[in-house]
C-alpha cells in the first residue's frame, strides 16, 4: 500500500493524539538464591544459579535465556560462565508468570573447548580465557549466539553448543589502556584511556534481521568523564563482517548515583529501550538506601550522528546524540514480588520483551543479578548472605556464613557470632523476575527478532 504526504501527516498527527497507557505490572517471582543449574556443580562456585545479568527471548523458538556474569569471586576465582535457558509458566490472558524452571545449562567455551571462565586477565595486557558475559541475544537466522564482554570490552559469537566461533572487532579507542598505549584489562591501574573496569559492554541488542548487533558500554570511558561521566558509548557491529561500524554518544540520567546502563533491549531497526540502575538498593554489599534510579528509557539512533572519531568532553555529549524519551518508559523501582517487602533489589540488569497476550499486549520480562548472594572477605574467604527483607536495612541486619554452611555464622552490622534462624525468616539473595503488560501502542513499532518470510 503506498501513503502520500497527507494521509501519512493525518496518521502520525491522530497517533500524537493517543495518551499512551503505561505498562502494567503484573507479578514477581522471588527464586531461590541457592538453587543449582543443570551443570552438575553443587556448590555456589559451580552450579548455583547466578540468575539474570540479561534476559533473551527467543521469538523463533519460544526460548527464554538467562545469562550469568563471570561467577560468585568477583574475578579471583575460577568459574566456567554460562547461559541458562528457561522455562516459565504464562497466563495468555492476564500476563502472570510462575513455573520458573532451568532446562539447559551451556558452557561458554574457547575454539580448542577451554572453558572461558570469570577469572580476571593474568597477565593483565591479554584476556585469555577471562569472560565476563553481560548481554546475550541470538541471531534470528543462524541461531547462534552474541555474547558480550565486560573485560575486553568484548564481543563474541557462540554455537548452540557454547563453542566460540569468531571474535568480533573492538574499536581501539574502547580498549582500556594507559597514555603509551598498554593495555590493562583487569584493573584500571595505569590505565587513562578507554572503558573504565568493570564497565565494558554491558548491553546487547540485535536488530530483527540480525544485520546488526549493537553493544553498549556499562558507562562513561577514563577519558570521558570517568566515574562522573554522563556520555556513554553504544557500538554498531555488522554481524556479516565482525567490524564496528559506528559509535553513538548516549547521554544517561545525570541523577544516578553510580550512574550506569544495564540492558539494551532493540524494538526496531533505530529503536531501543535501555535500563539504567545506580547501585543503590538491597545486594549482598547493598542496603535499602534512596534514591533507586532504575529506570528504562526509549530512545532512537535513526539521526544520531557517528561519532567513531570524537572523544567526548567530560561534561556532557557532543552534538548529534542519541535521541532519548525524557519520561521514562518504565520504573522498575515502583513494583516487586511481595517477598521483597518493598525493598528494591540494587542489580536490576535483564530485559526482553516476549510473546503476545490474548489482548494483543505485550508480556516484557525484566530480571535482577542477585550476585549469588556471596561477598568475599581479603584472602578471597567467601560468605553466603542471608537477608530478611522485613527489616528496614536489610544487609545491615543481615546474617554471613561460610559458602554453603550454616555454621560460624555472623553478623553483618558488627561480625558478632549470629545463629540462622530455623524459622525460614533469613533467606539468600533472591533472583528476581517480574513481569509486565506492554501495550502495543507503546511500542507501535517493535518488531520481533524472527525471520521473516520472503513473499
Amino acid at each position: 500500500m503506498r501513503w502520500n504526504k497527507l494521509a501519512l501527516s493525518l496518521v502520525c498527527a491522530t497517533v500524537a493524539q493517543v495518551s499512551l497507557a503505561a505498562p502494567e505490572y503484573v507479578n514477581g517471582l522471588a527464586l531461590d538464591g541457592s538453587a543449582l543449574d543443570l551443570s552438575g556443580g553443587t556448590n555456589a562456585n559451580n552450579g548455583r544459579i547466578g540468575y539474570f545479568s540479561d534476559i533473551h527471548y527467543d521469538a523463533k523458538r519460544k526460548h527464554w535465556w538467562g545469562l550469568s556474569d563471570r561467577g560468585p569471586g568477583g574475578g579471583v576465582l575460577d568459574y566456567e560462565t554460562r547461559v541458562q535457558r528457561f522455562k516459565l509458566d504464562i497466563d495468555k490472558n492476564t500476563g502472570a508468570i510462575g513455573g520458573f524452571k532451568v532446562l539447559q545449562t551451556v558452557i561458554f567455551r574457547d575454539e580448542m573447548g577451554n572453558a572461558l571462565n570469570g577469572l580476571a586477565p593474568n597477565p593483565t595486557s591479554v584476556i585469555g580465557l577471562s569472560f565476563d558475559p553481560e548481554g546475550f541475544v541470538i541471531h534470528p537466522k543462524n541461531g547462534r549466539f552474541l555474547v558480550s564482554d565486560e573485560y575486553g570490552p568484548s564481543l563474541y559469537e557462540f554455537d548452540r553448543e557454547g563453542y566460540r566461533v569468531r571474535t568480533f572487532q573492538t574499536p581501539a579507542n574502547l580498549v582500556p589502556r594507559s597514555a603509551l598505549g598498554v593495555p590493562n584489562f583487569a584493573s584500571d591501574a595505569n590505565n587513562t584511556l578507554g572503558k573504565r573496569t568493570n564497565r565494558g559492554f554491558e548491553g546487547l541488542a540485535i536488530t530483527p534481521d540480525g544485520a546488526y548487533v549493537y553493544a553498549m558500554l556499562q558507562s562513561a570511558m577514563l577519558d570521558e568523564g570517568g566515574s562522573g561521566g554522563v556520555c556513554n558509548r553504544i557500538v554498531k557491529f555488522d554481524t556479516s563482517t565482525g567490524a564496528a561500524v559506528g559509535q553513538y554518544a548516549y547521554q544517561m540520567d545525570g541523577s544516578s548515583q553510580g550512574r550506569g546502563i544495564s540492558a539494551l533491549l532493540a524494538l526496531n531497526d533505530t529503536e531501543f529501550l535501555v535500563l539504567e540502575r545506580n547501585n543503590r538498593g538491597v545486594g549482598p554489599g547493598a542496603d535499602n538506601i534512596a534514591p533507586f534510579n532504575k529506570k528504562v528509557f526509549k530512545i532512537d539512533l535513526g539521526n544520531a550522528t557517528d561519532v567513531s572519531g570524537v572523544t567526548f568532553a567530560s561534561a556532557g555529549c557532543p552534538d548529534g546524540k542519541v535521541s532519548k524519551n525524557a519520561t521514562p518508559f518504565l520504573d522498575l523501582a515502583l513494583n516487586g514480588p511481595a517477598e521483597l517487602a518493598g525493598k528494591v533489589p540494587e542489580k536490576w540488569e535483564g530485559l526482553a520483551v516476549g510473546p503476545r497476550l490474548d489482548d494483543g499486549s505485550y508480556l516484557m520480562l525484566a530480571g535482577t543479578d542477585n550476585d549469588y548472594s556471596v561477598t568475599q572477605s581479603a584472602g578471597n574467604v567467601q560468605y553466603d548472605v542471608y537477608f530478611r527483607m522485613t527489616d528496614a536495612t536489610p544487609f545491615q541486619s543481615s546474617i554471613q556464613c561460610p559458602l554453603d554452611s550454616t555454621s560460624a555464622c555472623f553478623w553483618t552490622a558488627d561480625n558478632s557470632a549470629a545463629a540462622l534462624p530455623a524459622d525460614g525468616s533469613y533467606r539468600l539473595m533472591p533472583g528476581v523476575l517480574v513481569a509486565y503488560k506492554v501495550p502495543a501502542s507503546d511500542i507501535p513499532t517493535f518488531v520481533p527478532a524472527v525471520p521473516q518470510s520472503k513473499k
